[in-house]
């Protein structure tokens, strides 16, 4: 039985069912494309809330070090994605990679688990969204009816009509195709790029030398929590993190390391690459560069115009602007944030709908979703399925205490991906790499290292949630996947078990 559980497919194989005509997404995306999918789905709320919550709270001005920890984390994970999307140009991402190095269940895990972390983040980016867009309307004095604004601070019916309406457009878009979908998102990225390089200009001028002092606060310590809210180091060991100091980078590091999720996605989109050998490591590294230099400008953009400790939590950028007497700024910030999300959500639901059509190929889904729509050989059918779920999940649910699960699945994927590279270094020397990560196997087991301890530092509640997810997907490979697999049935040539 474990011979069938962990039948790998060939990568040839796998290439060669991207060519099937009914079943191959159209190649139209460059090296350009893939870069600003990656800044257009990392750079949402994160760089104008976290940076200067974490510096009050964790790390003071030294929060520019501590983006610079996460991005070397997020650099590591990097460089295992880059070699696989350009060795294995598939759509599918960790899903596909580690079906073709750990074998069938494994894979069924890493995609059933990204298939939750991208539909959560999703719809919990569409409810940002929506918010952000009904405080600008009240700010304009057209006040929102409570029952279209979501379930929060609903009497009764309560449905975020917003957040719905949002998911089924951009789900339109990605229907009709990868091209236009990257021409709408490189306007929309633009913009926020140029909201965040106005603010990190204009604050510039509003920085005093004197707030940098000192750089690394003197640390504290943090008392030891305890029950399902705790993270789950602190219930293993009793190990608390300290708060400023140089421990209290690493504890920041931790944190506004979830500012950069997102940039894994470039790697769904592999099979849609003109020439992905070449563009993919671009893509990807390019994205998560250019990210890893707006975070930590803005870091220490905000710490230089007000004091660390007199930051405010909510909206500490933009209430920084207040502090110096320019309100004006708080209004473009609301604006870029509100734009930004917009691309979010949209790559957000790409990367989904690509993995789930990935699966589908396979047999592991419903081989029905893994038709491509013939005039725009795009995967239509998950796309409007995932598209529609999600819009009614975002429309009735209030999923604030849920979005760490979309951090959990992410570190996940990370490990997973770097135990394929080293895994598939091994068992297929032979194949033709482009891109090679370097340092192997040592770069890949501290990227692993530098994953499982971040994802220690996550509530034991998050945990649990994730189990019972993963749980519900080895019942349903069992009870489906396993017996339509077109490896297992042998509709495909044979892959390798070990």
């Amino acid at each position: 039985m474990s011979s069938t559980l962990f039948r790998t497919k060939k990568i040839e194989q796998s290439i060669q069912d991207t060519e099937e005509p009914e079943h191959a997404l159209k190649k139209s995306l460059s090296a350009l494309d893939l870069t600003v999918f990656g800044v257009g789905v990392v750079i949402g709320t994160g760089i104008f809330v976290l940076t200067g919550t974490v510096a009050k709270n964790n790390a003071g001005p030294a929060t520019a070090l501590a983006f610079v920890v996460a991005g070397v984390v997020c650099a590591l994970a990097a460089l295992c994605y880059a070699e696989f999307a350009s060795t294995v140009p598939v759509a599918g991402s960790a899903y596909t990679f580690s079906y073709a190095s750990l074998g069938e269940l494994p894979a069924w895990i890493i995609g059933w688990d990204l298939v939750l972390e991208f539909a959560l983040g999703t719809a919990v980016v569409a409810v940002g969204w929506s918010g952000y867009i009904r405080s600008l309307l009240d700010n304009a004095g057209w006040q929102f009816p409570d029952y279209l604004g979501g379930r929060d601070g609903a009497d009764g019916f309560g449905f975020d009509i917003l957040s719905a309406a949002l998911v089924l457009v951009l789900t339109a878009i990605l229907v009709l195709g990868m091209k236009l979908s990257a021409r709408i998102t490189s306007v929309v990225v633009a913009i926020k790029v140029a909201v965040v390089l106005v603010v990190i200009i204009a604050g510039a001028f509003f920085v005093k030398g004197a707030n940098y002092d000192p750089f690394i606060p003197k640390s504290q310590e943090v008392e030891a929590g305890s029950g399902l809210h705790s993270p789950l180091i602190q219930l293993l060991f009793g190990w608390a993190p300290a708060n400023f100091g140089v421990m209290g980078i690493f504890t920041a590091a931790s944190i506004v390391f979830f500012a950069f999720i997102g940039f894994d996605i470039v790697a769904t989109a592999a099979e849609e690459t003109k020439n992905p050998q070449r563009d993919m490591p671009r893509g990807i590294l390019g994205s998560l560069f250019i990210c890893t230099i707006l975070y930590v400008a803005v870091s220490i953009v905000v710490t230089g115009m007000q004091h660390y400790s007199e930051l405010s939590v909510d909206a500490p950028l933009a209430d920084a602007f207040k502090a110096t007497g320019h309100p004006f700024f708080a209004g473009v910030i609301s604006f870029g944030a509100a734009v930004g999300l917009t691309t979010v959500c949209m790559i957000l639901l790409l990367g989904q709908t690509r993995v789930f059509f990935a699966m589908s190929r396979d047999g592991l889904l419903p081989r029905f979703f893994s038709r491509v729509h013939p005039k725009f050989k795009t995967p239509y059918r998950p796309t409007i399925l995932l598209g529609v779920v999600i819009a009614i999940v975002a429309g009735f649910t209030s999923l604030s205490e849920l979005a760490e699960l979309v951090n959990i699945g992410t570190l996940f994927a990370f490990v997973i991906v770097a135990f394929s590279v080293i895994i598939l270094r091994r068992t297929r020397p032979d194949l033709p790499r482009a891109f090679r990560t370097p340092l192997v196997p040592a770069l890949p087991i501290v990227s692993v290292a530098a994953s499982l301890w971040l994802m220690l530092n996550l509530p034991a509640e998050t945990w649990l949630r994730f189990g019972i997810w993963m749980a519900i997907g080895i019942v349903v490979y069992f009870l489906y996947g396993r017996g339509h697999s077109r490896l297992g049935r042998g509709e495909t040539e044979s892959g390798n078990s070990r």
